[in-house]
């Protein structure tokens, strides 16, 4: 019986995260949402360009808390000037893979929502986002927050 509990553990780990990271992801798209709503409805500012900046918007804040809380058990340099830089690097994979994936794949979904098929904007961005989310996951999981290992 203790084996089979030792086998699960690594399948236990990682629905924790998933969990976890839709937690995080959740308030995220709070974030967006917000940032789009102000950034299209109250300033007026293009459907696309709006959507850009709302979701970096989103990035950063996802990013924050997987660090301090999704991924937090992998991430434990041993001094302030090593974890300094080694939050520096995570930052820009993350900006560079699922920032890169949630723009790119929401300014195109958007695009084709909303530009051609004449959607709604939130609803469409709602759905830009669930479809982007698998991936990020991934992405986050196998790479940007990979456990540090110590020298």
């Amino acid at each position: 019986m203790s084996a089979k509990v030792e086998r699960n553990a690594p399948n236990s780990r990682m629905l924790m995260r998933w969990l976890k990271f839709n937690l995080v992801g959740g308030i995220g798209i709070g974030v967006q949402f917000a940032a789009l709503f102000l950034l299209k409805s109250v300033l007026r500012f293009d459907y696309l360009f709006a959507t850009s900046i709302a979701v970096e918007a989103a990035v950063v804040h996802n990013f924050v808390w997987h660090e301090q809380f999704t991924w937090s058990e992998r991430l434990r340099p041993s001094d302030s000037r090593r974890a300094w830089r080694a939050s520096l690097l995570r930052f820009l994979r993350f900006n560079f893979t699922t920032g890169a994936v949630s723009i790119a794949g929401n300014l195109a979904l958007m695009w084709v929502m909303v530009g051609q098929g004449h959607m709604n904007y939130l609803i469409a961005n709602g759905i830009a986002i669930a479809l982007c989310s698998v991936a990020n996951f991934l992405v986050s999981d196998g790479w940007v927050f990979q456990a540090t290992t110590e020298t």
